[in-house]
């Protein structure tokens, strides 16, 4: 089943391994259990750390669980971890060893203040590229939880039990028969849930919770391409940085192709982030992963406090919180993001060439994007809510030119249809009959707008009604030392090289008012 490249592979990255690990298989009459078997013996022959134990154990499904030096890690993979979890089991194995790429203390310690007992089921698909960022998040928490257990469930293989859960979508994270979580979810998000959910047990406390994290010359919120930018001039120019974000990457870890970065001919989301962290690591810059900012005090020195009761001050802050796309809100819009749903046409247009499409939205971006996107597709479907497309009208007319684009008025968008992990059509009401209709189509881009990632910071600095941050030419706000760039200011054309630019502009402004006062 492992090739031999994929073999040498392993045996590089589990040389790292100190201590033993334990794969636990248990019996099985399925048809999958030999193709689990496989797997196993075959990530066993990686390294002598790794040991394979078929227990007595039975299970209607294949099922794998992990020991670390002999004592249960609470780690549970039901069915064949193949596809995007393939990933989540070499991951597994290697951060119980406490190796890999692991949360800091401060925020392990959250999940260690989790109320136990705690026993969840996340019902993935071999297929979702949303899955394994929530079953590798999962399992972290159970290596760090003393009463914590997390199973990953492949749902093809437990269709009655879907059924009577109630599923419809995945990553689905449930708790008995409680849904506790649906879809694309980061780490900060999920730890609030289970807060909510679980509770906090005071008890269990590891660390003060107001963490006092020092004083900067720069921090930057946000790790995108305009935050990376901002961090890595800023620390060039020899200032104290920090960068203080969710996840590196930001939004464009969501983006499949990218062809428009000058120079770089062709790169996906997750390499170009990759890359970002990469480039970030060579400078002394302080990184705060899985952090959201919960408030920004304005003075001389400006304090920042995060939601996870840490704080730190700074004479500079940059904003580059970047922005969403405003969401439909319909079943199966998250499930099928990045197979079949889309939010940029000018970065995944090229991906439906000669197939059907639709666009939602009739205003000036949703024309915009139907025009662009009728000279590359088949054919084109606008859907707009209200009767009348609220584009330009110079637009309108453009758009009722080309043969290949219909527009539905007055109608709502129900559900997105997918079917072998991508969309086939979209269901649409008719808001004057109340008819319900299904349009066969390959891709859907929504274009109901941006909403930018300003919330944090909308009552300290000046926004327009679309609440992005109005910036000058230097990219200073209406505040004395603080400073925006990207997606979440007003700034024309939300593109990657933009941002780019416009975070080096953010710390070079930044750099020249420190010097100057």
């Amino acid at each position: 089943m492992l090739d031999s490249n994929i073999l040498e592979q392993l045996k590089s990255v589990y040389k790292a391994l100190e201590n033993e690990v334990t794969l636990v298989l248990a019996r099985s009459n399925h048809e999958k259990q030999d193709e689990l078997v496989e797997l196993v013996r075959g990530i066993a022959s990686t390294s002598e750390k790794i040991k394979l134990f078929e227990s007595d154990i039975s299970s209607p499904i294949p099922n794998l669980s992990l020991e670390y030096k002999g004592k249960a890690t609470g780690i549970t993979f039901s069915g064949v971890p193949g596809g995007h979890e393939f990933t989540s089991l070499i991951l597994a194995i290697l951060n119980a060893d406490g190796k890999g790429k692991l949360p800091d203390e401060s925020i392990l310690s959250r999940v260690k203040r989790l109320k136990g007992s705690i026993d969840l089921k996340t019902y993935i698909s071999l297929s979702c590229e949303n899955c394994p960022e929530v079953v590798q998040a999962l399992n972290i928490m159970a290596l760090h939880h003393p009463d914590f257990k997390h199973t990953m469930i492949d749902g093809g293989l437990v269709q009655d039990e879907v059924q009577e859960l109630g599923i419809q979508g995945v990553p689905s994270v449930v708790s008995g028969n409680k849904l506790i979580s649906s879809g694309k979810i980061g780490l900060v998000d999920l730890i609030a849930k289970l807060e909510k959910e679980f509770g906090i047990d005071e008890k269990a406390q590891s660390q003060p919770t107001n963490l006092d994290l020092g004083q900067f010359d720069v921090v930057v919120v946000g790790a995108g391409p305009g935050g990376a930018s901002a961090a890595i001039y800023s620390a060039r120019k020899g200032l104290k940085t920090a960068i203080i974000a969710e996840k590196i990457g930001g939004q464009v870890q969501d983006t499949k192709g990218i062809e428009n970065l000058i120079s770089v001919k062709y790169t996906e989301g997750p390499q170009l982030a990759a890359q970002l962290a990469a480039h970030l690591s060579d400078y002394p810059i302080k990184f705060l992963e899985h952090r959201r900012v919960k408030s920004v005090g304005n003075g001389d020195l400006k304090k920042i406090e995060l939601e996870s009761g840490e704080y730190l001050e700074t004479k500079s802050l940059i904003v580059a919180t970047g922005a969403k796309w405003r969401e439909l809100g319909i079943p199966g819009e998250k499930e099928y993001l990045g197979r079949g749903v889309a939010f940029c046409p000018h970065c995944d247009g090229p991906y439906f060439k000669g197939k059907d499409i639709a666009v939602i939205g009739g205003g000036n971006s949703g024309v915009e994007a139907a025009i662009d996107l009728a000279g590359i597709v088949k054919s084109v479907t606008v859907f707009e809510f209200m009767p009348t497309l609220k584009a330009d009208k110079v637009l309108v007319d453009k758009l009722e030119s080309l043969t290949n684009v219909t527009v539905l008025k007055n109608a709502r968008t129900n559900r997105v249809i997918g079917d072998n992990g991508k969309v086939v059509a979209l269901e649409y009401e008719d808001r004057n009959t109340g008819e319900l209709t299904s349009l066969e189509l390959e891709g859907i881009f929504v274009q109901i707008g941006l909403v930018p990632n300003s919330a944090f910071i909308k009552d300290v600095v000046g926004t327009n009604k679309s609440g992005e941050i109005i910036i000058d030419e230097k990219c200073r706000t209406n505040v004395a030392g603080i400073y925006a760039a990207g997606d979440v200011t007003t700034v024309p054309y939300k593109q990657i090289i933009i941002a780019m630019g416009e975070g080096a502009k953010a710390g070079l402004a930044s750099f020249e008012d420190i010097m100057l006062k």
